[in-house]
């Protein structure tokens, strides 16, 4: 109510967004990093589970790793050559019709 007695309306405080980095919930690596510091050997556990999760990594063979090599140097050049044409095509075409 305003002094002489009417009803008036007021603004709420603008709340800072919950995400991105002007929110109040924090980033998941430093909640990670609470989650290590605050339990005792916690540290000793995260590692133990990182090496576990590892081990059950399916692991490429060197046949394999190389086959995969190949193929994408191979994509990756091809695309680069087409790119590379089609750049010098436009930049041709653009000193052609603008001089």
């Amino acid at each position: 109510m305003s002094e002489s007695g009417t009803a008036v309306a007021q603004r709420p405080e603008p709340q800072p967004a919950s995400g991105g980095r002007g929110g109040k919930r924090p980033g998941p690596f430093r909640r990670l990093g609470r989650w290590v510091t605050s339990r005792p050997g916690a540290t000793a556990l995260y590692w133990r589970q990182v090496v576990n999760e590892l081990r059950k990594v399916i692991w490429p063979t060197r046949k394999e790793l190389i086959t995969y090599t190949t193929v994408v140097v191979v994509f990756v050049s091809v695309m680069t050559t087409i790119v590379s044409l089609l750049d010098i095509g436009f930049a041709k075409a653009v000193l052609q019709v603008f001089g």
